[in-house]
C-alpha cells in the first residue's frame, strides 16, 4: 500500500449536462490506461474515476490522480507525453476538463 501522507492528489473534473458527450467506457478502458502509461514514469502512482449516480447538470466525471509528490506532478505535466494525453480527450468528450490539487487536512 502506498503511503498517502506525502502524495499530491490532482482532481480532473468534467462538467456538463445529461446531453454532454462523455463516453465512460472509452474513458475507463482507453484514456485512463493511456494516462497511467504516460505519467507513471514521472511519479503517477494511482488513478481512479468516479461518476455521479444521476445524470444531471454539474459534474459528470471526476478523476483522482495520486502522484508521488509535487515534483512528480510538475514533471508529468511538462512531459513530452502531454500532447497525446490531451488530444485523446476529444475521443471521449467535448468537455474541457479542469484540474485542481487537493491538500490533506
Amino acid at each position: 500500500m502506498t503511503d498517502t501522507a506525502d502524495q499530491t492528489v490532482v482532481y480532473v473534473t468534467y462538467r456538463g449536462t445529461s446531453e454532454t458527450r462523455f463516453d465512460r467506457e472509452y474513458y475507463v478502458e482507453r484514456h485512463l490506461p493511456l494516462v497511467m502509461r504516460s505519467w507513471s514514469q514521472y511519479g503517477l502512482q494511482e488513478i481512479a474515476a468516479f461518476f455521479p449516480p444521476v445524470q444531471q447538470g454539474g459534474t459528470i466525471a471526476l478523476c483522482e490522480c495520486r502522484f508521488r509528490d509535487d515534483e512528480a506532478v510538475r514533471a508529468a505535466f511538462a512531459s513530452p507525453e502531454v500532447p497525446a494525453v490531451m488530444a485523446d480527450v476529444e475521443r471521449f468528450s467535448d468537455v474541457r476538463p479542469t484540474r485542481s490539487r487537493a491538500t490533506a487536512l
